[in-house]
């Protein structure tokens, strides 16, 4: 009888221990699937404000010397398969660009193509800085289940790494180098 007590007593654990491990990892499968769909969202929005950037090349190259090499940074860009992390950062350099012909030539003030352009870039950042808000939210309780016990466990097993926060910053800058995955 002693024996069976055993038996039934190592089958509840394993039961439970199993149990535990289909919750986390089921757990990570969340997570992973809202790390995907942010990702989209920052994705579309990035396209978005490259297409109005793209568009405004035309305008402003009416308003400028016919040789200017206008929006360069997006012209560029048109050939590369970029990460969303440097593509954003290349299109910040490039809205500034933006921005400077706004400054610097009056008749684009007037254009009202121009003008709905720099309306929709300007509604574009706050998309995008709520998009990057709740990419980094998920990603911080995304690494914590990565580093914290038992969930450290079924990520070895699962051979899940931490992810980098979406925060704008150079990839080779020396704080994110010492982030290990």
């Amino acid at each position: 009888m002693g024996i069976w007590i055993a038996v039934l007593l190592t089958f509840i654990i394993v039961g439970i221990i199993l149990i535990g491990y289909v919750y986390v990892y089921n757990s990570f499968q969340t997570y992973i699937i809202r790390i995907n769909e942010a990702e989209a969202f920052i994705d579309t929005t990035l396209r978005k404000r490259f297409d109005l950037l793209n568009k405004s090349i035309g305008i402003i190259k009416a308003y400028t010397k016919p040789k200017e090499d206008v929006l360069g940074i997006i012209v560029k860009l048109r050939s590369k398969k970029l990460t969303n992390f440097e593509l954003d950062r290349q299109l910040y350099e490039a809205i500034n660009e933006f921005h400077q012909y706004k400054e610097n030539i009056d008749e684009l003030k007037n254009n009202e193509s121009f003008l709905k352009i720099d309306l929709s870039l300007f509604e574009s950042e706050s998309e995008i800085v709520a998009a990057r808000k709740y990419y980094n939210d998920i990603i911080t309780d995304y690494n914590k289940m990565i580093r914290t016990f038992p969930s450290n466990i079924v990520a070895k097993t699962c051979k899940y790494k931490q992810k980098f926060y979406f925060d704008g910053k150079d990839m080779n800058d020396d704080i994110i180098n010492d982030f290990k995955l």
